[in-house]
């Protein structure tokens, strides 16, 4: 009984203790905050039509920390690894980013640009530049910049607070149960966290605009203010891009915490899938041969 009282109060003076300790928050990374095992990965193979197999060759060993590959049209795995695994999406948010500006902003707009976000890569803005809607998404998705992501932020909506508060209801209104978002640029932020499973469904809702499918498959451009004095002249990250037959896209991420990110679409006699690698070392030559896996281990019904 005696060991018990002291017990009981050894955590009670411990309670009080903590109550007095400052409220701090500690930046960890990723694998601290979800703390999952990553493991080899876990073939998820599913024979519902219209995708059938064709043939089985496994997989060799990835990087990536997480990879899902989707059939487009009716969303059946194909392949898995870790596919629920939380991660930093880095500039993959952009493809959220572009879709809630054009729910609040109209393609023609003239938004000014009135605040710079200097950090990362960059469209090339200035502070007093006017540019349309539709440039400054451009610039959003073909050089992913971060210039570009806080100008549409700020002007789509009331402020940036907002403009991300409407990207997680988005996110929700998708089925993106195991994402959240706390800035337009994707920058990492240890409340900004996606899974592969949840930005394939982004990737595919994002290229079924018609608008945002021409942006992604835009190996470099130039576009203009709407003065058409000054030029950004843009050049798309995604090495894959006219390296891969079928390849529509569709978007870059790589950050510290994230390392390299790539969600892509590919397309071979009118069949479809989605690609995505989170957290690998070498993204676009672990996506090219995932799409090749794929089309040459599957079949689809309207194909044979």
């Amino acid at each position: 009984m005696i060991v018990r009282i002291f017990a009981v109060a050894a955590i009670s003076s411990l309670l009080v203790f903590s109550q007095l300790l400052p409220k701090t928050r500690i930046n960890l990374p990723i694998y601290k905050i979800f703390p999952q095992k990553i493991d080899a990965g876990v073939d998820s193979i599913k024979n519902s039509p219209p995708v059938q197999k064709l043939s089985y060759s496994q997989l060799q060993e990835y990087t990536a920390n997480s990879i899902v590959v989707i059939d487009a049209k009716t969303g059946t795995s194909l392949y898995e690894k870790t596919p629920h695994l939380k991660h930093f999406p880095a500039s993959i948010a952009k493809l959220m980013t572009a879709l809630v500006a054009l729910e609040k902003c109209a393609l023609q707009d003239v938004l000014t640009v009135n605040i710079i976000e200097k950090q990362g890569t960059q469209m090339g803005l200035q502070v007093g530049d006017k540019v349309t809607v539709e440039n400054l998404l451009y610039g959003l998705l073909i050089n992913s910049g971060n210039d570009s992501a806080l100008v549409l932020a700020n002007a789509c909506s009331d402020s940036q607070e907002q403009f991300v508060k409407k990207m997680n209801e988005k996110a929700q209104n998708l089925g993106m149960s195991s994402s959240h978002f706390m800035n337009p640029t994707g920058f990492d932020n240890n409340y900004q966290y996606s899974t592969a499973a949840d930005l394939a469904k982004l990737a595919n809702v994002a290229i079924s605009n018609p608008l945002l499918a021409k942006i992604v498959l835009t190996k470099s451009t130039v576009v203009t203010d709407v003065s058409g004095t000054k030029a950004y002249y843009l050049q798309n990250i995604n090495e894959l891009l006219g390296e891969v037959d079928g390849l529509e896209g569709i978007k870059t991420g790589q950050t510290e915490g994230a390392h390299q990110n790539l969600v892509s679409k590919t397309t071979r006699n009118g069949n479809s899938i989605i690609t995505v690698v989170l957290g690998s070392k070498n993204r676009f030559d672990e996506s090219k041969k995932l799409i090749e896996w794929a089309f040459d281990n599957f079949s689809w019904a309207n194909s044979q």
